[in-house]
């Protein structure tokens, strides 16, 4: 301490004295003018800068009268100490060697300003500045006034006449913290404001600076969810400065400067130079809070060795022993404040990054170019938001604690050669090697982290993958194979987690060891070099200083991982913002009034991939007039949507211009809905016109279906419109086309997914009428309708081969021939039947299989075939169940279930016992010093000696502790993930038909994560800390038994506290984990319809919409980190009370009373009891939060099953269906209980070896008979029976293995050619190349150079959808089954594809019942039976050609369908002929 001695000692000269005595009142004044003389500067340059800003608003510029009379009266005070101290120069008394006239001079400056301070007008930052300085000062002086008049029993004039004014002074601060509003510079955000007036918007915008001190701007929330369960809407907004969209307009400002300022050769990473042009001056106070709070803690050990100091001294000085408990408290208040602001304000600007780099990606997505869409998919957009801007919420805070911990360590470092000198050199040594074997530690558990990383990836896509296809891996009995795929997923990625688990325990060994060590070997030193004596003040010192340095210790290391990840996050955000972006000048938007044309192209030349030699269209010249119908034709992957791409300006130019007149709509070829209702779909934005949405809804044939389901058009979709049949879907995009009254309309083979029937009425009524005015470019499979347009273009290769009406191209011949004769073939059949008699249709259709298109932007998307579903829902609720969400106090049962799933109790006690051990040790080791340093004849050798022994020992049950909970958290992630899956494979198909596949996902990816990881751990904290804190208050009673007293009220008061705020932040944690979800969701939904967003001209609606999402899961961040900071003061708040009552006890007991070991053993604890307590409360809080993952996982581990999969007892014989004669008796179906039949008692025979066909309107019950063939739905009642066999009463394998289907939607798997025909390795090569030969793919596949092992990525996008159809044929033809199902499989193919398929049918399967479910009449017309479906009845069953001969209903759909066929093609051809 000399070194302070000295320094101070330069200023006894104004006071006369030679040597510096600390109780002088004239050093104690001077002390007080040098604080008052930084504070004056610190002000002046405040107001020089504050000058200089020209945006600087000021709260309030009015000068109160109060002020003012503050103000004369310090000008008064000023005006007297000049006067005195011009007198005492001028008349030289005391002499001018004492220069005391100069200090009178420096008073009366510091009054003027005091005085000046009080007019000027005060930015929020002054106000805070000036009134910490009245408080200093004014606290201070009176402090001095009557430290004098005790001593003295009198006092001078000069320390008498400010007394009033200072107390004046006093009153203005406190006047100031009530009323300082903080409000920001709001330039940016103004007009925000006026819209969110009357908005529920936290307090902390508008609070006192005491309410921000103290966090109590949150006491309302708080109040609110301790009086209730929260919801969202309970939850304030954010303040606008917090808010995305301020956010991102201070990125982007800073962004684009950079990126026009960057040089080609420039290669730093432009994201990180904008966050941190943006963030830099708000993270400078978060510095200071930063610096105060690492200074703070530095401290505490120094105050400790004055504690002991003053123990040992003999004489007794209470004043001195006061100052050292105040010095205590100033202390621990900065600590906590600074600590709990820099805390909560680290992560409100990691918050602020957040929501700005989540914009930016979002914004960038928009505006991306298909070749920037190739090298991102929507996975990895959605990663970019999910995994690295979420990072970034967290950046600040780890960034500022590596410079932190790293500060601390040397300054805790200066602080032991402070103290022991050179005896701290040794100790150097063991905390080099502790802090070098971190390191390596940190790189294995990185490393063990990748490859969890890695593998959770695989993981995830499989799980993913496996769940959209939930419905084809039943029919094919596939679970147990994908289980096992999974299982096998799992199994690597818990390796890792194992080791990684495993090691954790090590570095807890060295994390509690290293401060041993170190020292033991300080100690030595100490011995050695006598540096300094082993005595209380000594050893206790160095044993808090080495645990002040355990935590930068250990976190240096993890904070660089983290910053290292963060950097990876950087490089990978800023590869995407600079990516390729869709070019604006590619197609020119003119508006309609200049021109009769809507499109015009020529000599365009487009193409997919610049690089390629030739273009992906070539060529091309168009021009269509105003209101034409114009008609795109061509086999698979001639380029037809490649064509409506370059009108949108989707695919890159070459060359050529593009010039579009008017607005656009789009339609997609692969339906694209979003989340929400059907008539949020349709509207899409716009206002509601009863009279235009009422006809676009019955132009599209979609008034039928809304009426059919009991919430109407305000019926919820569910994700990818997961519960709307494919062709409903179509006609929703198609009715939101035409509610957008655009000019020019493309459609993309918008009438793929619906019956013949509903083709021509959809074509009909909305293309030729409600279009009517409208030029429309329609490509089109369905040839009937091409005599109706204008012009056709048949596109061959890419190049538009022919152009005409449709008598010209017959009569030209060539490729459009071609096309025609195939579907002439497909329709002559019917010939015989005049039958026309037409009936109103109900105008619903079933799913739609994803129609060819080009591979290179194929966005797939899974859809559900339960057509009866979704049209059939139970009275009052949505067809996708509202996601289950526990309220309230969970209580003990999920810690219980956590507990009794993984039979982890006795590893639990094992682990408590361990815990117990070590403390006892830890406690044995510190107490052994405190002790032997008073008995004379304990040596230096014998000290260290036990001392080290003991606390070495201690290390064997630290090591248990955490490999008992190592060991408990793989256990119950080993069970959960078991249970989970086992229950997910074992599920109903209802299940999926009314579960997102994202919730299930969530439970398999976060919640399973925070089991690996969280609870474990979380569980071994709460109990260490728990035990621990018990031990620091039996130590600090043993010691002083009246601050039990206190502890006990404290740790009541802290139990209030922390219920209090779990009823909050357990509510807040819930509606967080439903808040992330539709952010991805929304990132996810719009990276596959960017197209139709950019077509509709919807950028800027959806972008605000993103704004909100955002906003709504930032808020939820902002409050949940707010609360745990007002929780954590108030804890250190009530646990220093201990703190400071076990300090004041000990100053205030008799000398000797107390020896000094054991002042030093109960001050070193108590130091570490708010810590202790802080540490407990935060994780038991923790837990609570993470527990509610094991409920989440638990939800779905409960799922009622579908019956077994084999039932032992009734195995079908190995040769059955010999036959395949099928027999319906009386057979009710109906979705759920209490939910209507949707099959009424159906009684009919499918001989063996007939060809079925399944006939009736959507929602007449076929795709039901199906589903209900292969039981995945079961009878309500009556009986299935295949060759006698009753199929309920044998289990699930064994009969859909012998049951052959080929699906609505052909659904391949990633892996490769050979495991998506044969996935359960049954059949050799030769049989795989026999099947591949007969379903046409053999000469594709055996010229790709890894033949059978050729790749299949996910879900088939790099083969079209008729391949993708032609491997599902490829399938059954290796199984040979006796029964083989056709569920709608040809609904999207064109008509020269399906003949192919079904002469392959017909040849191979020629002796077995095939049972065909179809929309095109000729697919049915050639079966030996037909049977007739009407609203799950059935209405007749006989030969087609005797159903013909009568006025049946078959009759009627086959006339409908001649109808539409021969009033098109088939009869202008033959006209033409």
């Amino acid at each position: 301490m000399a070194f302070l001695g000295s320094s101070l000692g330069e200023f006894s000269w104004i006071c006369g004295g030679g040597e510096l005595d600390l109780s002088s009142f004239c050093i104690q004044r001077t002390i007080i003018d040098i604080i008052n003389l930084v504070f004056v500067c610190v002000f002046c340059l405040s107001l020089i800068v504050g000058s200089i800003k020209t945006h600087h608003i000021s709260e309030s510029q009015r000068r109160n009268w109060y002020s003012v009379v503050v103000s004369i009266c310090c000008a008064l005070v000023s005006i007297a100490y000049f006067g005195n101290g011009l007198w005492i120069l001028l008349a030289k008394i005391d002499g001018l060697d004492t220069l005391s006239w100069l200090s009178y001079i420096i008073r009366g400056l510091i009054w003027i300003s005091l005085a000046f301070s009080l007019l000027v007008k005060r930015s929020k930052w002054i106000k805070i500045l000036i009134s910490l300085w009245w408080v200093s000062f004014s606290l201070l002086v009176c402090a001095l006034s009557v430290e004098i008049l005790a001593k003295t029993r009198s006092i001078r004039v000069f320390d008498l006449l400010p007394l009033p004014v200072n107390l004046l002074l006093l009153f203005c601060a406190f006047r100031n913290f009530s009323h300082v509003e903080l409000t920001e510079d709001n330039s940016l955000s103004e007009p925000l404001l006026v819209e969110k007036a009357d908005k529920n918007q936290t307090k902390l915008g508008n609070c006192s600076l005491l309410c921000k001190l103290t966090f109590s701007w949150i006491n309302t929330l708080l109040s609110l969810g301790y009086s209730k369960s929260l919801v969202l809407e309970d939850i304030p907004s954010l303040v606008p400065e917090d808010e995305a969209d301020l956010a991102y307009q201070k990125f982007a400002c800073a962004w684009d400067s950079l990126v026009r300022e960057k040089k080609s050769n420039d290669t730093g990473n432009l994201v990180l130079q904008a966050i941190r042009k943006v963030y830099l001056k708000e993270n400078i106070f978060i510095v200071s809070c930063t610096l105060l709070r690492t200074i703070a803690v530095v401290v505490l050990p120094l105050l400790l060795y004055a504690f002991v100091n003053y123990s040992n001294r003999d004489e007794e000085n209470l004043r001195e022993g006061l100052a050292i408990v105040g010095c205590l408290i100033i202390t621990k208040v900065v600590e906590s404040l600074s600590q709990r602001h820099s805390y909560f304000d680290s992560r409100r600007s990691g918050m602020r990054m957040r929501s700005a780099l989540m914009v930016a990606i979002y914004k960038k997505q928009l505006k991306l170019s298909s070749l920037g869409r190739k090298r991102h998919s929507t996975g990895e957009i959605v990663n970019y938001i999910a995994v690295d801007a979420y990072r970034m919420g967290e950046f600040p805070w780890w960034f500022h604690s590596t410079w932190s911990f790293t500060l601390q360590l040397f300054l805790a470092i200066a602080v032991l050669f402070g103290v022991v000198g050179l005896g701290a050199l040794p100790g150097l040594i063991p905390l080099l090697i502790c802090g070098l074997l971190n390191v390596p530690f940190a790189r294995i558990l990185q490393k063990c982290q990748s490859e969890i990383m890695i593998a959770q990836d695989e993981r995830l896509r499989s799980t993913s993958e496996i769940l959209n296809s939930m419905k084809i891996i039943k029919l094919q009995s596939w679970e147990e194979k994908f289980k096992n795929l999974i299982q096998s997923r799992r199994d690597k990625e818990f390796k890792w987690l194992s080791e990684a688990q495993f090691k954790k325990a090590y570095g807890t060994v060295l994390y509690w060891m290293s401060p041993t060590i170190i020292s033991s070997v300080i100690f030595l030193g100490c011995a050695l070099f006598k540096s300094a004596p082993l005595n209380a003040s000594t050893i206790f010192t160095v044993l808090a200083t080495l645990r002040s340095m355990g935590e930068p210790v250990r976190m240096i290391p993890e904070a660089l991982s983290v910053m290292i990840q963060v950097k990876v996050s950087f490089d990978r955000i800023n590869k995407f913002l600079l990516d390729d972006e869709l070019k604006n000048d590619d197609v020119r938007r003119i508006s309609m009034q200049k021109s009769d044309r809507s499109v015009k192209i020529q000599e365009g030349n487009f193409s997919w991939d610049p690089e390629l030699t030739i273009p992906t269209l070539r060529d091309v010249n168009l021009e269509v007039k105003w209101g034409q119908k114009i008609a795109v034709c061509g086999s698979v992957g001639a380029g037809k949507s490649s064509l409506l791409y370059a009108i949108l300006g989707e695919i890159p130019k070459i060359s050529g211009t593009v010039n579009v007149y008017g607005s656009i709509a789009y339609v997609s070829q692969n339906s694209w809905i979003q989340s929400g209702t059907i008539r949020e779909n349709i509207l899409y934005g716009k206002p509601m016109d009863k009279a235009r949405y009422d006809k676009a809804v019955k132009a599209c044939a979609l008034d039928k279906d809304i009426n059919s389901f009991n919430h109407g058009d305000i019926t919820e979709i569910g994700q990818r419109g997961l519960n709307m049949s494919g062709g409903q879907k179509q006609r929703i995009q198609l009715a939101r086309a035409v509610y957008n009254d655009a000019d020019i309309y493309l459609l993309d083979d918008p009438f793929s997914a619906v019956d013949a029937h509903t083709a021509a009425t959809l074509f009909k009524d909305c293309v030729m009428t409600a279009l009517g005015t409208k030029t429309v470019i329609l490509v089109t499979h369905q040839v009937e309708f091409l005599s109706e347009v204008d012009k056709i273009l048949v596109l061959e290769g890419g190049k538009v081969t022919q152009s005409g009406s449709y008598q010209e191209l017959l009569l030209a011949g060539t490729a459009f021939e071609q096309l025609v004769n195939a579907h002439r073939d497909a329709v002559t059949v019917l010939g015989p039947s005049n039958n026309e008699g037409e009936e109103e249709a109900q105008k619903v259709n079933k799913d739609q299989i994803v129609s060819p298109a080009e591979p290179s932007r194929t966005y797939l998307v899974k859809e559900n075939s339960e057509g009866e579903i979704s049209a059939k829902g139970l009275q009052g609720i949505q067809l996708t169940e509202e996601e289950e969400k526990g309220t309230g106090d969970v209580g003990w049962k999920p810690f219980l279930d956590y507990l009794l799933v993984s039979k982890g109790t006795l590893v639990l006690c094992l682990g408590i016992l361990a815990q117990c051990g070590f403390v006892s040790l830890q406690a044995a080791s510190t107490y052994w010093l405190a002790y032997a340093i008073q008995i004379p004849k304990v040596t230096s050798g014998l000290l260290i000696g036990v001392y080290t022994g003991v606390s070495t020992l201690s290390a064997v049950f630290v090591y248990c502790r955490s490999l008992y909970a190592a060991q408990m958290g793989l256990k119950a992630s080993k069970a959960f993930f078991s249970g989970f899956m086992n229950s997910i494979f074992k599920a109903p198909m209802l299940f999926f038909d009314s579960t997102p596949v994202g919730r299930i996902l969530t439970r398999a990816s976060s919640d399973l994560s925070v089991l690996d990881f969280d609870i474990p751990f979380s569980i071994l904290f709460v109990v260490a800390a728990g035990v621990e804190l018990l031990v620091t208050i039996g130590i600090m009673t043993f010691v002083t038994w009246q601050v039990l007293i206190v502890a006990v009220l404290a740790m009541v008061a802290v139990k209030y506290v922390q219920e209090y705020y779990i009823a909050t932040a357990r509510e807040l944690i819930r509606i967080n984990g439903t808040t992330k979800a539709p952010v991805m969701n929304y990132t996810a939904e719009t990276s596959l319809g960017v197209v139709t967003i950019r077509a509709f001209n919807m950028v800027d609606r959806f972008f605000q919409n993103y704004l909100k999402l955002v906003d709504t899961d930032a808020k939820l961040f902002f409050h949940s980190n707010g609360v745990m900071e007002w929780l954590v003061l108030r804890i250190e708040a009530i646990q220093n009370l201990t703190l400071f009552t076990a300090a004041l006890l000990l100053v205030l007991m008799p000398k000797g009373y107390v020896a000094p070991g054991l002042v030093g053993l109960s001050l070193s604890y108590a130091f570490a009891l708010t810590g202790t307590q802080v540490f407990l409360s935060r994780w038991y809080c923790y837990l609570s939060n993470y527990i509610i993952s094991v409920e989440r996982i638990k939800q779905f581990m409960n799922i009622p099953p579908e019956p077994p999969a084999i039932v032992e007892d009734n195995r079908p014989p190995s040769s059955w269906p010999s036959k395949g004669r099928i027999e319906l008796q009386e057979l009710k179906i109906r979705y759920r209980p209490n939910a209507p039949l949707v099959l009424k008692g159906i009684t009919c025979t499918f001989n063996e070896g007939t060809r079925v066909g399944v006939v009736g309107r959507t929602g007449s019950g076929k795709t039901t008979l199906i589903s209900a063939l292969f039981r995945l739905v079961e009878p309500a009642s009556g009986r299935i029976l295949i060759d006698q066999l009753d199929i309920c009463s044998m289990g699930l394998k064994d009969l859909r293995l012998k049951l052959s289907i080929i699906p609505q939607e052909p659904t391949l798997f990633r892996g490769c050619v050979r495991t998506n025909l044969d996935p359960l390795g049954l059949y050799s090569d030769d049989e795989i190349w026999k099947a591949l030969e007969k379903c046409q793919l053999k000469t594709i596949i055996s010229s790709l150079p890894n033949k059978l092992d050729s790749s299949v990525r996910d879900e088939g996008e790099n083969w079209s959808a008729g391949q993708r159809q032609l491997f599902c044929l490829g399938r059954v033809l290796l199984k040979r089954n006796r029964i083989l199902v056709l569920d709608e499989a040809t609904a999207s193919i064109d008509s020269a594809t399906d003949a192919i398929l079904q002469r392959i049918i017909r040849q191979e399967f020629s002796g077995c019942t095939v049972i065909t479910v179809a929309h095109r009449v000729p697919t049915v017309i050639d079966s030996d039976m037909v049977m007739v479906l009407s609203y799950g009845k059935l209405l007749e069953y006989d030969e087609p050609s005797k159903l013909m001969e009568t006025n049946s209903s078959f009759s009627k759909l086959v006339a409908e369908y001649w109808s539409s066929c021969r009033g098109n093609s088939y009869q202008n051809l033959s006209n033409i002929e």
